[in-house]
């Protein structure tokens, strides 16, 4: 049985318990590392917790549970897939962060795994994955935890909500059956949804704006009936450096929902002044992402309105 064991490290110019505790709150996750779309939590301690993880490898949605042990005071996070998800027979690993200063920290993230059968070709995909992912954790966790401790503006998080006279259901329906979208949403020019494990969806789709021009997104989209579905683009506009988002369903005890959209975008400055504008600055790209999103995400919920209310 072949059991391998691999290393990645990289250097941060943040307090060492500042890395910590973002990679203890698995909640930020999607807006830390690439590949993590969604997490949430199966159960929790002080301590020990089972952790939910949905996540892209080698460009396919993967999602699996791990249990987590905590040690804040050697800076240490210990885990271990409870069942991965195939061609992943075992997979688990440690976070170690090492201070080097007051400003700085070491993070060093190993990986132990083997593939299931042990077959070499099977082992080959996910030493790729493992080695792609970890690179590109590693270099987002220090990107972002940089930008934690400094820009702070170039992060917006925002939501717009609406009542609807409709079940949560109805409205959870409508969002879901996202490959409906061109003939329920006007704004919508092309999409195409897969989803080859239920609720877990890859949704690729063009977005017209108001001057006529389209943008082409691929998101993927982690589905909770009838409350919630949770998303993570990987495909990006020009503007944005991140964007995670969710659709979150309330319904009362007289049958109202009331839908959320809720939105975090990180922008991409190289990108500003070509997109908007040689006189255009942070400000600016904000209102931009702000209107341009939240319109979007209005008229959707328009549309799920009328969807839902009609179904009564």
């Amino acid at each position: 049985m072949t059991v391998r064991e691999v290393e990645h490290d990289i250097t941060i110019e943040a307090p060492a318990t500042e890395v910590y505790r973002l990679i203890a709150h698995v909640e930020n996750w999607p807006r830390i590392f690439p590949p993590s779309v969604y997490v949430d939590h199966v159960e929790r301690g002080e301590l020990e917790e089972r952790i939910r993880i949905w996540a892209t490898a080698n460009g396919e949605a993967k999602n699996w549970t791990s249990r987590r042990t905590l040690e804040p005071e050697r800076l240490r996070i210990t885990f271990r897939q409870e069942v991965p998800a195939p061609p992943v027979a075992a997979m688990g690993g440690t976070w170690i962060i090492e201070p080097l200063g007051e400003s700085s920290a070491r993070v060093r993230l190993l990986h132990d795994y083997r593939a299931v059968g042990d077959d070499p070709e099977k082992l080959a995909w996910i030493d790729q994955a493992v080695d792609r992912n970890s690179r590109s954790e590693l270099a987002s966790l220090k990107a972002n935890v940089e930008l934690a401790t400094g820009a702070t503006e170039l992060t917006l998080s925002f939501e717009d909500s609406v009542e609807i006279n409709g079940s949560a259901k109805d409205v959870y329906d409508f969002i879901n059956e996202a490959h409906r979208w061109k003939q329920r949403l006007p704004h919508v020019a092309h999409v195409d949804l897969r989803e080859d494990t239920p609720g877990l969806q890859v949704l690729r789709m063009d977005t017209l704006t108001k001057d006529g021009s389209s943008h082409t997104t691929e998101s993927v989209r982690v589905c909770f009936p009838h409350h919630k579905i949770a998303y993570k683009q990987t495909t990006l506009p020009g503007l944005m450096k991140l964007h995670t988002g969710y659709w979150e369903l309330t319904e009362d005890d007289n049958g109202v929902t009331t839908a959320t959209s809720q939105h975090t975008v990180v922008l991409n400055t190289e990108n500003i002044t070509r997109i908007l504008g040689p006189d255009a600055g942070v400000a600016q790209a904000r209102s931009f992402i702000r209107n341009a999103l939240g319109t979007n995400s209005r008229a959707t919920l328009g549309h799920a309105k009328e969807y839902a209310e009609a179904r009564r």
